[in-house]
């Protein structure tokens, strides 16, 4: 199906809550999932131990919303993360709740650098409108 996959790796992130709490970035990402307008299905985020006895350690979490997906991992002794969005819909084009989506999360971790890449996936098929009233 059509739609926009944003790949983000985020360096610099200033808020260390975000980088060694799952349960602040489950928190974050369920929220902001569902403040854009995605229809939330479900979720499972992990909190990993630390290095040693002198590090938290990081979180890695996804949300599943019935536009796709959202994938996130953090690395608290290397200040970064990377978040993977990706939103599609068969009737409409979802590519702005994909944007605003990344934009809150990336708020949230407050990154000093980041490298992004998009990616639209998909073609163009018709519709088979049989199909789709078989579904419902």
């Amino acid at each position: 199906m059509k739609g926009l996959h944003i790949i983000a790796d985020l360096y610099g992130c200033r808020n260390s809550e975000m980088l060694t709490s799952s349960g602040k970035l489950r928190e974050a990402c369920v929220a902001a999932c569902k403040d854009v307008g995605l229809t939330v299905l479900g979720d499972h985020f992990y909190q990993f131990d630390g290095l040693d006895a002198t590090q938290l350690g990081g979180a890695t979490g996804a949300v599943v919303f019935a536009e796709s997906h959202l994938a996130i991992h953090t690395w608290p002794e290397r200040s970064g993360a990377t978040l993977d969005v990706y939103v599609c819909n068969v009737t409409s084009d979802n590519s702005a709740k994909a944007e605003k989506l990344y934009s809150v999360l990336s708020a949230h971790l407050q990154p000093s650098d980041s490298l992004v890449e998009r990616v639209w996936r998909g073609r163009d098929l018709p519709v088979k409108k049989k199909r789709l009233a078989a579904v419902k």
